[in-house]
């Protein structure tokens, strides 16, 4: 029996637990808190739960050399660590994470070990690159080249279930989804590279007319520039990568970042009402009013949107914050997770588009595009959850079954990995649905 180490038990492993022992391979599942790797075996005789730190090496050594592949679903600054002894014990692991440089840097002594390091093997990314690259490819084999290409994903409540002033509940990592409202944004728009600085991410977001889901935004992901070179398109005048909110979401977190509220700068908060930590942040003598004051400051109207966001999110209450010395992004982290929780029957969303303009020798252009619309629950299995877990189950039985023979530090850009994971996802009812030849006019302006 293949013996696979889980290495994590947060949102998004259950489902990758239940398809490998649903395919009689040995699932041991390695985390701090052991009762959650128990609660995900459920009692299955093919799984074991052990608890487990990261600071814990010798056992990472043991484990990693008595498994056949190690799956790293810990933060990513964890998974160097791993690598490590993956190498050493010449064993294969998968990762559903970006590539930092130093991974990259692996890539030599992964080959000389005769194994594979196959990363961003989840969503996004993940599902992304693969789809993208289907494309790409097609374009590719019919002598075309890419114009154009905005990749866009977000993990989002269902309609029914966006229903607070932020249009947006937690399905997955609650401070990572905030911590990301940080990020600078650089992509290339008809041959120029624009770069958004942190304190303008949320300012002027594209619109996108989604298929059963209505008007939704999107905003810049980090830098997009890079994958010109994974997707192997030298050739475009746009490469935009982007997240989905739904209309809400950008005007309030612009407005929390006029403010300061998810600074991760620290300072003493003994005694302090939420108001009066408002009050602070824009440099008021005191808390009186303090809607209106937020609103002079923002120079809004005080019926606007963010301003009703805000209150609603209790950040104008006269009300102790309880707190020593703290950073505001903990603050407001903490209130949204308090209020902003995805219910246990209640759906959540994710929606991911490519849009494409590609070109052909005969002067023709076609828009193509590609989408996905998927639902899940926390009562079953989020759709966060499964798209980002299933696809790295997949590249785990595959990698077990010798049907990669590449080594090496790797993105499932190539067809050897992309066109297996994705049909295999089919059957999960996980897929992008394919438009070719559609006109200019589809286009995202």
């Amino acid at each position: 029996m293949k013996k696979v180490l889980i290495l994590g038990a947060g949102l998004v492993v259950k489902p990758i637990v239940n398809h490998l022992l649903s395919k009689g391979i040995h699932v041991t599942v390695a985390t701090r808190t052991k009762s959650k790797a128990e609660a995900m075996i459920s009692g299955h005789p093919n799984g074991t739960a052990i608890a487990w730190t990261v600071e814990d090496e010798a056992a990472l050594d043991t484990m990693v050399a008595g498994h056949d592949l190690s799956v790293s679903l810990l933060p990513y600054a964890h998974h160097l660590l791993v690598a490590k002894y993956c190498l050493k014990h010449k064993k294969n692991m998968v990762t559903t994470s970006y590539v930092k440089p130093e991974m990259q840097a692996l890539d030599a002594q992964a080959k000389e070990a005769g194994i594979i390091i196959l990363n961003e093997l989840g969503l996004d990314p993940g599902i992304d690159h693969m789809s993208a690259m289907r494309i790409i490819d097609n374009v590719r084999n019919r002598n075309g080249k890419i114009e154009e290409f905005y990749s866009i994903c977000g993990a989002l409540p269902a309609p029914e279930a966006a229903d607070n002033p932020f249009m947006y509940k937690f399905s997955w990592s609650p401070k990572g989804v905030v911590m990301a409202g940080n990020n600078d944004g650089k992509y290339l728009r008809y041959g120029k590279v624009i770069e958004v600085p942190t304190q303008d991410l949320f300012k002027n977001p594209l619109k996108v007319d989604f298929t059963n889901v209505g008007k939704l935004e999107v905003y810049p992901n980090r830098d997009s520039i890079s994958y010109i070179d994974i997707y192997g398109i030298p050739e475009t005048k746009t490469m935009m990568r982007g997240t989905f909110r739904f209309p809400g979401w950008c005007e309030s977190i612009d407005a929390m970042k006029q403010l300061n509220l998810i600074s991760y700068d620290k300072f003493d908060m003994s005694g302090m009402t939420y108001a009066g930590f408002i009050a602070r942040q824009i440099g008021a003598a005191d808390a009186t009013n303090i809607k209106e004051k937020v609103a002079g400051f923002l120079k809004t109207d005080v019926n606007a949107h963010a301003i009703k966001a805000m209150e609603w999110l209790g950040l104008f209450d006269d009300k102790p914050m309880g707190r020593g010395e703290d950073s505001p992004f903990e603050v407001t982290s903490d209130l949204m997770i308090g209020k902003m929780e995805l219910g246990h029957t209640e759906r959540d969303m994710v929606v991911m588009q490519h849009t494409f303009l590609a070109s052909y020798p005969d002067g023709s252009k076609e828009v193509i595009r590609s989408r996905m619309l998927d639902f899940g629950t926390p009562a079953t299995d989020t759709s966060i959850a499964r798209t980002v877990a299933l696809p790295a189950a997949i590249g785990v039985e595959m990698i077990l079954n010798g049907e990669i023979g590449v080594k090496g530090v790797f993105r499932p850009v190539i067809p050897e990995i992309y066109n297996p994971v994705l049909d295999a996802l089919e059957k999960l009812d996980i897929r992008m649905e394919e438009e070719y030849g559609l006109p200019e006019s589809e286009n995202i302006r």
